[in-house]
């Protein structure tokens, strides 16, 4: 299975899109699935539903940073790395789907109302929207990491 299948396969047993992406990474993270999915439960819908970053593109940051991010004696520059691999994924992400916003994405669907929930629902932007969304992701990791 790839990495873009994992990811999708258990964005499809109910795990949000950032939690799908960071798990699709954690063994070659060294960080446990269980850990990945507990770390990146708040980032899906846009964080908490909030409809900000997509969030399959937060769990890509996650990984970025997991891979690259700055750490306790690190030096500065890591920072610089992880910020320049996270806006090329947010850049090449944007150009693919035309933005990185998942209220842009999702056409206004409000997912904090039951009304939204259940129009996100009847369109079916699960499987036209949000798994594209990961797939996306995971893709464009493997070709910038």
């Amino acid at each position: 299975m790839t990495r873009s299948e994992r990811a999708v396969s258990i964005f499809s047993e109910g795990y949000n899109c950032a939690q799908s992406v960071l798990f699709s990474f954690s063994d070659d993270l060294g960080i446990a699935g269980d850990t990945a999915l507990k770390i990146a439960s708040g980032f899906g819908g846009g964080i908490g539903r909030m409809q900000e970053v997509c969030g399959a593109v937060t769990g890509g940051v996650m990984v970025i940073g997991a891979r690259y991010g700055r750490g306790e004696g690190d030096d500065r520059s890591a920072s610089g790395i992880a910020y320049a691999k996270t806006r090329e994924l947010m850049c090449r992400f944007a150009e693919r789907h035309g933005s990185y916003c998942c209220s842009t994405l999702l056409s206004g669907c409000e997912l904090m109302t039951e009304e939204g929930r259940k129009a996100y629902s009847d369109n079916g932007y699960c499987s036209t929207v949000c798994t594209p969304c990961v797939r996306s992701v995971v893709d464009i990791l493997e070709h910038i990491l």
